[in-house]
């Protein structure tokens, strides 16, 4: 019995360990990419020792796979879950638009999305890292595709000779990756504005109502999904 207590005492003390480098590993990685980390450099930063972060991960790959990981869990009750909270249709879309202005906006990454920050560099590599981010990059565009799709009822206008919903997803994640970008560079909030209204236009233009709004903090979610 006291081994056991033992050993389950050991297993959480490593859990908090291993989310206490991971939450300091997404900050990093989102203002010096995934190359920037380093477990001596984290464990140094935590002030603990360097062999206790290389047990928790064993190799700078495995720290690079479980940060991206945990940005991802980040960004899902950021933004997705508390989209998927609200009404199916335009409601939900405009939503998930709002929620990722504001994810950004507010730096839930110290560097704005993880997610923009690290797929530059990656971009350039071949390896398990690079492949995992394309993997999210995809299942993101899909979901907004989705959003879109949902939506179409209430956007007329929605409609072409190619797929009509990819095309409006990409524009919106276009305009979305720029407001982040134009917010780092320029350390001004002048682009989240310019997303905003851009995004509000092409729906109007698309069918919806004109009187929809598009402002920080206005998705506030739903206690319950539809």
């Amino acid at each position: 019995m006291q081994n056991t207590a033992t050993s389950d005492g050991r297993r959480l003390r490593g859990d908090e360990s291993r989310r206490a480098v991971l939450r300091l590993a997404v900050d990093r990685a989102s203002l010096t990419g995934l190359d920037g980390l380093t477990i001596g450099g984290l464990a140094s930063e935590l002030g603990v020792s360097k062999s206790n972060v290389a047990t928790l991960f064993g190799s700078k790959l495995e720290l690079q796979l479980a940060t991206i990981e945990a940005a991802r869990a980040i960004f899902i009750d950021t933004v997705t879950t508390p989209a998927l909270a609200r009404p199916r249709g335009l409601q939900r879309l405009i939503a998930l638009i709002e929620l990722w202005l504001d994810y950004s906006e507010g730096r839930v990454f110290a560097g704005g999305c993880f997610f923009r920050a690290v797929g530059a560099d990656a971009a350039s590599k071949d390896d398990a890292a690079r492949d995992r981010l394309a993997q999210i990059d995809a299942e993101w565009l899909a979901f907004v595709t989705r959003a879109v799709r949902e939506a179409g009822a209430e956007l007329p206008g929605l409609s072409g000779g190619t797929d009509a919903a990819e095309v409006l997803a990409f524009e919106i994640g276009s305009m979305l990756e720029a407001a982040n970008s134009m917010s780092l560079l320029h350390r001004t909030s002048r682009g989240y504005a310019l997303a905003r209204s851009s995004i509000r236009e092409r729906l109007i233009a698309l069918g919806a109502p004109p009187d929809i709004t598009l402002s920080p903090g206005s998705a506030a979610p739903l206690s319950k999904a539809e």
